[in-house]
């Protein structure tokens, strides 16, 4: 800038030197119709200026102008285009140089601008990383904050609901037992209430089993034949009637139960009648029953017996553990169609042959 300011200085110095140094012409009016004229003698160049030195003319009425006034023009012609062409090389430069000065400032504008988006940009970057580490560290300690008690709270969800599924289920098996109890009692009462109904039926069912059999099969109730005279059926053979009140049975025999309508002993594997345990018990039948265990009562073993029969074919009667005419008939047809002794009764070898025992 001090540069540009200098160069103007200096055009316009050249300028006002050139003004300066142009002749002036000498006019003489002639007072009373006489007229001086002036004659430009001479001209010499001083350091680049014109300059005009005047001789005086003789008095005369016409001035006779038409050389030194064309001396003059051409003169100051070439002046007036010295400094013109000045003036313009002047500006020219000083429209070059403010052209290259604005070129500059604007391209240190532009550098500056990038300067300024790239610092924004950085900061903007350094901003979203410091503001994406916070986020990360609030995330972190909200989840170091929560996690024991999300814990703490999942655990107790786990708690209350194995607390519901042990109530739901403890409360399916209550209802469980308690449906089996009310079936079980049920058929038991429909089971007495039926004794008379069922014996009335397996006798009639006895008497058509026993008729349509291809042999005369016969119910047996006497076992002192020869034919039970050994060791496999010496129970039979041996067993009668002994009549003993309660307080003898309760004092020679530990397992005393009361099943199919009376009460029964149990000794070496067999349940026999406790004749006089109770003066007026009552026995459908009053032979020996195997069930080899003294946990196993008799009317279990029958139950086992009537649903094997019944899956023989022997047996279409109901299976309700009563040792009836009709089990005993269908106990005998397997008897003889096996092989095995007719005692018609739950002895041994037969409930090994039924895979009972």
């Amino acid at each position: 800038m001090r540069r540009i300011v200098y160069l103007a200085w200096i055009g316009s110095l050249a300028l006002a030197l050139t003004a300066w140094g142009a002749p002036k012409e000498r006019g003489h009016s002639s007072a009373r119709g006489g007229a001086r004229s002036a004659h430009v003698a001479t001209h010499r160049s001083t350091g680049g200026h014109s300059v005009a030195r005047s001789h005086p003319a003789p008095r005369s009425r016409h001035v006779t102008a038409s050389r030194p006034r064309s001396h003059v023009s051409q003169h100051r012609t070439v002046s007036h285009n010295r400094a013109a062409v000045t003036h313009r090389n002047v500006a020219r430069g000083t429209s070059t140089r403010a052209a290259r000065a604005e070129a500059a400032r604007t391209r240190s504008s532009r550098i500056a601008a990038g300067n300024a988006s790239k610092a924004n940009r950085t900061s903007n970057g350094r901003t979203a990383r410091a503001e994406a580490t916070r986020n990360r560290s609030s995330r972190v300690a909200r989840e170091a904050r929560n996690g024991p008690a999300e814990q703490d709270r999942a655990a107790l969800n786990r708690e209350r609901n194995v607390a519901r599924a042990n109530a739901r289920q403890g409360g399916r098996a209550q209802a469980a037992r308690a449906g089996n109890e009310r079936v079980a009692r049920a058929t038991r009462n429909a089971a007495r209430r039926n004794l008379s109904v069922n014996r009335k039926r397996n006798l009639t069912l006895a008497r058509n089993v026993l008729h349509n059999r291809a042999g005369n099969v016969r119910i047996t109730n006497n076992w002192r034949n020869a034919q039970f005279n050994n060791a496999r059926y010496a129970v039979f053979h041996n067993y009668n009637r002994t009549w003993h009140d309660r307080g003898w049975w309760r004092s020679h025999h530990s397992h005393i139960a009361f099943v199919l309508g009376g009460w029964w002993y149990w000794n070496a594997g067999y349940w026999y009648p406790a004749w006089g345990y109770d003066p007026y018990g009552w026995y459908a039948y009053d032979g020996p029953i195997y069930t080899g265990y003294a946990t196993v009562t008799p009317d279990q073993v029958i139950v086992d017996v009537q649903v094997a029969l019944q899956e023989q074919g022997y047996y279409a009667g109901a299976i309700d553990g009563v040792f009836g005419p009709q089990t005993r008939a269908a106990l005998a047809a397997f008897q003889a169609d096996n092989g095995l002794a007719i005692t018609s009764a739950a002895d041994q070898p037969t409930l090994e042959t039924l895979g009972i025992a």
